[in-house]
């Protein structure tokens, strides 16, 4: 376990440090690119309701997704950060009411759903950093969507998963702890690229 969080802290820092290096024009057109992308997916076009979140700084960019979402009639609900990293939930009612909150983050205005809000969602778009060739995903490790995770699965709800990055950061293998879903795809600038899940050890269901 030790040896999987080191190296995901190093991973983490090296994809991190190549977001950096990405310029403002180059981040713009890989959003429209990835928006692009995302929206050709059955689980973006059938989904009454997604759950996606604002993209802040280098990361991989939703703005133009989350208003055609929203110019398609989709329910799209964004997270809100609480004190204990867990996420809330609001309605997404387009750009101009969305607020500033810690951490350089965008939140929605208006009404707080409660953090079970998500287990509604069809659709899950997950921030990440990674995402290797099984479909395991590397996040930022704050663990807020380790908690959104546990509670879809507690729900027993079934949602699409599906995590949003550059093409550069689909890669062989992330390292894995216990906690760990994987996704259904990755969207990136270049494609969608979908999942079939790990592979089980023989004997398991």
């Amino acid at each position: 376990m030790g040896n999987e969080m080191s190296g995901k802290t190093g991973l983490r820092a090296e994809l991190l440090q190549a977001r950096r290096l990405l310029s403002a024009d180059d981040a713009r057109e890989a959003a429209a690119a990835l928006a692009r992308h995302a929206l050709l997916l059955p689980e973006l076009a059938e989904a009454g309701t997604v759950a996606a979140y604002v993209s802040v700084g280098r990361e991989p960019g939703t703005h133009a997704l989350l208003d055609a979402l929203l110019a398609r009639g989709t329910r799209v609900l964004l997270p809100v950060l609480l004190t204990d990293n867990d996420l809330d939930w609001g309605v997404y009612r387009g750009p101009g009411q969305l607020v500033a909150a810690g951490r350089g983050l965008l939140e929605p205005d208006g009404e707080r759903l409660g953090p079970s809000a998500v287990v509604g969602a069809d659709t899950v778009l997950l921030p990440g950093l990674a995402v290797d060739a099984e479909g395991m995903r590397l996040g930022r490790g704050g663990g807020s969507y380790d908690r959104v995770l546990a509670r879809l699965a507690a729900a027993h709800a079934d949602p699409s998963l599906v995590v949003l990055l550059y093409a550069n950061e689909v890669v062989a293998r992330v390292p894995v702890e216990p906690h760990d879903h994987p996704v259904h795809a990755v969207v990136t600038p270049q494609g969608v690229r979908r999942f079939i899940g790990p592979a089980r050890p023989a004997g398991r269901a």
